[in-house]
């Protein structure tokens, strides 16, 4: 059984970047998190919103998607970021970030 890490947001104003501190010490929730394959979902609150990209990927998979779906996926996972406090990743094995859109993905 897999268990959730919560990696919470730091916000840096100044520079407008979130970042949080994964396997591979500080990274940027907006160029990292939102394309890895440990991405969960952001916490909004007190709920689990999951990751859109994910779910965009599904219905590519599905022959059901288009690249605008992705985008607007980005937007999304974007929005969610900004109103949410944390990402929730499946990291167990401290592996850091993989890429969401490895080769093996579209298989």
């Amino acid at each position: 059984m897999a268990f959730m890490k919560t990696l919470p947001f730091q916000r840096d104003e100044k520079k407008d970047r979130v970042i949080v501190e994964c396997a591979d010490g500080p990274v940027s929730v907006h160029s990292r998190c939102a394309y890895c394959r440990h991405c969960v979902g952001v916490m909004v609150r007190n709920r689990l919103m999951p990751s859109p990209q994910k779910e965009a990927l599904a219905g590519i998979r599905k022959g059901i998607a288009m690249d605008d779906t992705l985008l607007n996926a980005a937007m999304m996972f974007n929005t969610l970021v900004r109103d949410g406090s944390a990402i929730e990743c499946d990291d167990d094995e401290n592996e850091g970030f993989r890429s969401l859109y490895d080769r093996r993905t579209f298989r």
